[in-house]
């Protein structure tokens, strides 16, 4: 079976480096838990706008009037193969999960257990019938766990789905499962358009040339969806996972009006403290005269309307 491969070849980690890693990284101490003060109020978007409620880590909730969108949800309370062991949540989702509207697509970035939550989607379809957009690859495992109305893109392929036009992107990033499937399975980004406002969600990503890329192939958008933690320590996460200085430099190779940050401060999948990637965030943003109104961090719950 053959394997997928970044447009950046350097970007491809090994075997050995996962171990390198695995035994010598340095974890700081995270709470066991936070309780978040925002609490979700639903309403209904205008005409002309989209809402972009903040879940929790890469999980937002997307509404414009004619279709409600997820991105990589997960509810459940680790982010691992077992809900006994692995990475545990520290706060509680920004939406009650009972709280949903109903869901319309459902977007699955790639398949590593903070993005791909298998609980998360069952649930989901057996409130709606959902459509799930995901990856190549991924769609045969999706159905043979009893997944449904699962479509799958490869990078700068579109299609519609309840109306919304969706464009797979480039992400630098890789794929696993289990230790023997890595990169058999596609990872990407997804640019969201109705006539109305476009949003990019950037899965999980590297910094690289994609998004200059994506801004020249595919236009402009409203808003930017872009990830700032999960990156120390750097020799081993800089080729997969953004610190918040590249961030905002994706931010402006994007030239959107309006980026928010994802991907912090809900499972501890590296080393770094949890309050760094914010706090960072706003260096980087004075560094390259960013507005903080421009790279926008949301509380968990909490609501933008764009």
């Amino acid at each position: 079976m053959s394997r997928f491969r970044n447009e950046n070849p350097s970007a491809d980690r090994n075997l050995r480096d996962v171990l390198r890693w695995a035994t010598t990284r340095r974890p700081q101490p995270w709470p066991k838990w936070i309780e978040t003060g925002v609490r979700y109020e639903p309403r209904s978007p205008g005409a002309d706008e989209v809402l972009l409620t903040f879940v929790n880590h890469s999980t937002f909730l997307l509404q414009w009037r004619e279709v409600a969108v997820l991105t990589d949800p997960v509810w459940s309370l680790r982010v691992s193969p077992v809900q006994w062991s692995g990475p545990a949540r520290v706060h509680a989702p920004g939406i009650a999960f009972d709280h949903l509207p109903n869901v319309d697509v459902v977007l699955v970035s790639h398949n590593h257990y903070d993005h791909m939550d298998l609980a998360t989607l069952r649930r989901l379809q057996q409130r709606s019938a959902c459509q799930i957009v995901t990856t190549l690859g991924n769609r045969a495992y999706l159905e043979a766990r009893g997944l449904r109305h699962v479509m799958e893109l490869g990078w700068w392929q579109t299609a519609q789905a309840r109306g919304l036009q969706i464009t797979a992107t480039p992400a630098q990033h890789f794929s696993a499962r289990t230790p023997f499937d890595r990169n058999r399975t596609l990872w990407a980004g997804f640019v969201l358009a109705t006539a109305t406002r476009r949003v990019f969600y950037t899965g999980d990503s590297g910094y690289h040339t994609h998004f200059a890329d994506i801004r020249r192939r595919l236009g402009p958008v409203d808003a930017a969806l872009i990830p700032i933690g999960a990156y120390d320590p750097r020799w081993f996460m800089s080729v997969n996972h953004m610190n918040p200085e590249e961030a905002v430099r994706a931010h402006l190779d994007l030239g959107s009006p309006l980026s928010v940050a994802m991907h912090f401060g809900c499972f501890q999948l590296t080393d770094e403290p949890i309050d760094e990637p914010v706090r960072e965030l706003a260096r980087a943003r004075d560094a390259h005269g960013v507005a903080a109104t421009a790279f926008r961090v949301l509380e968990p719950g909490e609501t933008l309307a764009i």
